[in-house]
């Protein structure tokens, strides 16, 4: 047996103790075989303590984010961005805090990085029932807000790049507050996050109160020095939405998931789920608006595809399918608003 055949095989063994009396599917199987593989290599290598530390580290604090938020993953949450430094008599903050307990009335969660000021406005507007937090523990912090301290659903991170991937990832809408340096460093990853086909589409909303500059401000420097320079396409600017209340939030939001559901590759088509099919007119329009996206074909109307069905990933729905181009994202957030204006009449 030659020695890539003898590691392959204690790999296996590995493995199998691992998975020992649990019923994993295939794909879980594989994803965790390689993670061994992973580890293999890191030895073979002589990895140094340090990067090691930093790899366990972060795949624990993963570990324990994804166990928290496990048994909502059908709840629908709203990630709020910005300053820790807002006071509770700030306007900005009770914009914050009037959003946040308009969306859990609406049965969403809200997650927030659990600190103070725009963390805690969240918060606190939610109630605990519909709130998440993910802190990051900070030598000049004490810890987690009042409003989530103590809670089975606060997740404690010693990362940023650990913590910014729990707060995208588990939520179906944004909204990001006036804030510094981590504000603009969120907002700047989760806008390329979107742009790029990272995250999946949701909706993003930057708000301010009624005559505030901070949102007018940060649109003018993106109009007159990246979109003017070409490294920022015009259309970017569908990825998002400048709000100065909670209605005009809470319709960006809300209506983003007015007909569109969600979606998901089926190998080189993409599947928009939606909860009601557009009529033959609508589709035609569709395809008229949007035909610079599609690669090959059309988009047209569609029932699950095998592998939806064999996950149970809502069979139940009607679906869009088209050859996107995987390039055009903003375009693509276009798309779905016009999907979201289709009855089906």
């Amino acid at each position: 047996m030659s020695g890539s055949d003898q590691q392959e095989d204690v790999l296996h063994q590995a493995f199998a103790g691992l998975a020992k009396e649990h019923l994993l599917g295939p794909a879980q199987s594989r994803e965790l075989q390689a993670m061994l593989g992973s580890l293999s290599e890191m030895t073979r290598e002589g990895t140094s303590v340090g990067d090691l530390k930093i790899a366990n580290a972060a795949l624990a604090e993963m570990a324990e984010a994804f166990r928290v938020f496990r048994p909502y993953r059908k709840v629908r949450k709203i990630t709020m961005f910005g300053s820790a430094r807002t006071k509770p008599e700030d306007p900005v903050y009770i914009l914050a805090r009037d959003l946040a307990s308009h969306m859990a009335g609406a049965d969403w969660m809200v997650v927030t990085g659990a600190g103070p000021g725009i963390m805690a406005a969240g918060l606190e507007g939610a109630g605990r029932e519909h709130a998440f937090g993910v802190n990051i523990r900070l030598p000049h912090e004490e810890g987690a807000n009042d409003f989530i301290a103590q809670d089975p659903k606060l997740v404690e991170m010693r990362y940023f790049f650990t913590r910014k991937l729990m707060l995208i990832k588990e939520s179906h809408a944004y909204a990001i507050l006036p804030g510094g340096f981590g504000t603009q460093d969120e907002s700047f990853e989760l806008l390329t996050l979107l742009q790029t086909g990272k995250a999946e589409p949701a909706p993003v909303v930057m708000m301010e109160t009624p005559g505030g500059t901070y949102w007018r401000g940060w649109l003018r420097f993106l109009e007159e020095e990246a979109i003017a320079s070409g490294w920022v396409s015009p259309e970017d600017v569908a990825l998002f939405k400048v709000a100065t209340s909670v209605d005009e939030a809470t319709e960006e939001i809300l209506g983003f998931y007015r007909n569109y559901h969600s979606c998901r590759w089926v190998g080189d088509v993409l599947v928009l789920r939606v909860q009601t099919a557009p009529s033959r007119a609508e589709l035609a329009e569709l395809n008229r608006r949007f035909a610079d996206i599609v690669t090959r074909g059309t988009i047209r109307s569609a029932t699950a595809f095998p592998p939806e069905r064999s996950s149970n990933d809502h069979p139940e729905l009607p679906r869009l399918a088209l050859r996107f181009d995987k390039w055009h994202f903003a375009r693509l957030r276009q798309l779905i608003n016009a999907v979201n204006e289709c009855t089906g009449a």
